[in-house]
């Protein structure tokens, strides 16, 4: 029942009391370790994206990068892509109508061998400014000693850290996606374009359907089973090959690249980098990747967006114990 309010996409959390100060030591570790706390002990699971599934395709750019990076993402042609569509949380049988982020990893092998990965939400923020905050709202869907989630700490919580508001009211203004390949992803955090002379852009990607978003509706909602996506995908894909249009959104210098609660202002430019095309689904071909998505392509650079940084350690941590069974 606590999982409608886990409003979260990362694999993220030291304990701390929610009335009590934030900590500023957290690790991955402690990330790890709430998750499973939540969740339950999957060994040989994903600790956040637990249930998901895995596709194939290809990355074929436009032009347009060229004029803010000299990535090889850019200019070496077209890279195969590895995909993995999933549901946030660590729970391997989430109900696939709940009222939750989306998520999806994409590691783009290039030409010449090198990796650029993605790793989105199908909400445009994060549930809280920093590390800190985040784990403090996972903190308050912990049961407490009779095994209830008291519902008004957490309302309390939200109300204390207002950055946890954004994504919890996205979430309840939309309903969840009637696919996996019919919502947009959003990349949540900042990086930077760099291009041959060092000069600097600040960005943050998208991908976009181009047959648009269609949202399931509340009938649908309590109507359909608990697991569906994964067939739904296969059997959209019997039809051809679903694209995205991967989207660069050019932040200006007053943009923060340091809160990924916050959405730049819709006026920003916004340029299309090329098409993910999706060809097949349903091997396990995604499973051994980490979707870092801080392992990044030559001439694109990440942010100073602390939790951007902290997922590369909680991520490796569930990695390895992905990988070693437990």
């Amino acid at each position: 029942m606590h999982y409608k309010w886990l409003s979260t996409s990362v694999c993220l959390v030291s304990l701390i009391t929610v009335s009590g100060p934030l900590h500023a030591d957290v690790t991955g570790n402690d990330f790890i370790d709430v998750f499973e706390k939540l969740a339950g002990k999957h060994p040989g699971v994903r600790k956040g994206h637990a249930k998901g599934v895995c596709a194939i395709g290809e990355f074929m750019p436009t032009e347009v990068g060229r004029r803010y990076s000299d990535s090889p993402l850019f200019s070496s042609g077209k890279s195969a892509a590895s995909i993995r569509f999933s549901m946030a949380g660590g729970n391997p049988h989430a109900s696939e109508t709940a009222r939750s982020p989306r998520g999806i990893g994409v590691k783009l092998t290039m030409a010449d061998g090198s990796v650029h990965n993605l790793a989105g939400l199908t909400t445009p923020v994060f549930p809280g400014k920093s590390p800190e905050v985040f784990l403090g709202l996972l903190e308050t869907l912990l049961p407490n000693k009779q095994g209830k989630v008291d519902g008004s700490q957490i309302m309390q919580y939200r109300h204390d850290h207002p950055s946890t508001l954004p994504q919890f009211n996205w979430l309840q203004a939309h309903n969840p996606p009637s696919a996996y390949t019919s919502v947009n992803y959003h990349g949540i955090h900042a990086f930077y374009f760099v291009d041959g002379q060092g000069k600097k852009t600040k960005f943050k990607w998208r991908l976009v359907p181009k047959e648009g978003e269609v949202l399931l509706t509340d009938a649908q909602m309590e109507q359909l089973p608990d697991t569906f996506l994964a067939n739904k995908l296969e059997q959209q894909l019997l039809q051809g090959p679903i694209n995205y249009e991967l989207e660069a959104v050019i932040g200006h210098e007053e943009d923060e690249t340091n809160n990924p609660s916050l959405m730049w202002p819709d006026s920003r430019e916004v340029v299309t980098l090329g098409t993910l095309s999706i060809r097949d689904s349903g091997d396990v071909s995604c499973e051994p990747i980490n979707f870092d998505p801080n392992r990044l392509a030559k001439g694109i650079e990440p942010s100073d967006d602390p939790v951007l940084k902290i997922r590369s350690t909680a991520y490796a941590i569930s990695f390895g114990k992905r990988l070693s069974g437990q």
